[in-house]
């Protein structure tokens, strides 16, 4: 049984936490991972970018990091695996979607699975949408996963 835990810092809980919980849920039953422990954060562009300067001295903010533990605990009850904590910068977020020209909810649910993916050992060279996605195999499998899981949506009123 995976769990995942959503809070925020510096801006208040979204009112879809729970649902952006069922969905990483539902991204971690696609990859057949169990037992994780997974924490996902939601915050805005300044602490997000104060993070992205202190891990890797990039002094800007970005829409998602993850930061991987992977690590094993025993508790009395089973094995979980930790493996990391996913930020995500809503400012950045809407900029994308925006850019993009899609919701927010897809894009959201994109950057949930991007982190997951990342947790899971994946990464990419190019992050560029549709420039040489084809060999990149981690973002093959992110478009696979949000095609599959279409219709889960996170923010409320995101099917209109």
């Amino acid at each position: 049984m995976n769990n995942v835990f959503i809070n925020a810092e510096g801006i208040s809980n979204p009112a879809w936490g729970s649902a952006a919980c069922s969905f990483a849920l539902k991204v971690l039953e696609e990859i057949k991972r169990d037992n994780w422990e997974l924490s996902i954060m939601f915050c805005g562009d300044e602490k997000i970018k104060d993070l992205n300067f202190q891990y890797r001295n990039k002094n800007e903010a970005t829409d998602i990091l993850s930061f991987n533990l992977g690590e094993t605990m025993e508790n009395c009850e089973r094995t979980v695996y930790l493996p990391g904590d996913i930020v995500i910068s809503l400012e950045t977020l809407g900029e994308n979607a925006k850019y993009f020209n899609i919701s927010e909810d897809e894009e959201l649910r994109r950057l949930i699975i991007h982190g997951i993916l990342h947790l899971d050992g994946m990464d990419h060279i190019n992050i560029e949408r549709n420039e040489q996605m084809q060999s990149e195999p981690m973002l093959i499998l992110q478009e696979e996963i949000l095609k599959k899981l279409k219709n889960e949506y996170i923010i409320a009123g995101a099917a209109k």
